[in-house]
């Protein structure tokens, strides 16, 4: 005895194709909200970080490299003046400007994934 089950799925190329589609748009569209999270979040702590020449303040960055934002200062003396010393205190510029924008990025993920799959027609 033997039972024979033969199955015919309309639809799965264009399913494929969507689901490709999805993959393309939410990278895409990830990485561009996490690029203007980070920018803002840059231009927060350049307001906060306290100046003497400008020089610390000239090496605030924001990169965004796959799904991961970085928002740092590049001076050698960057760490010091965010964090203090035994000889002066902290003057924390980066960890404030991250944390007011933070309650934000849940949002935004949700957003480009929401737009993403429109994009997609899924």
């Amino acid at each position: 005895m033997s039972v024979e089950i033969s199955c015919q799925i309309e639809g799965a190329d264009e399913f494929r194709q969507a689901i490709k589609r999805f993959d393309h748009a939410i990278q895409r569209r990830v990485k561009q909200q996490l690029a203007t999270w980070a920018e803002e979040a840059k231009n927060l702590a350049r307001q906060l970080v306290p100046v003497k020449t400008g020089h610390l303040r000239s090496t605030i960055y924001a990169r965004v490299r796959e799904w991961v934002a970085q928002v740092g200062a590049e001076a050698s003396y960057a760490c010091w003046v965010e964090f203090g010393t035994s000889y002066m205190r902290a003057r924390p510029y980066l960890y404030p400007a991250i944390q007011k924008h933070l309650p934000m990025l849940e949002q935004i993920i949700c957003d480009a994934l929401e737009a993403a799959r429109a994009e997609a027609g899924l």
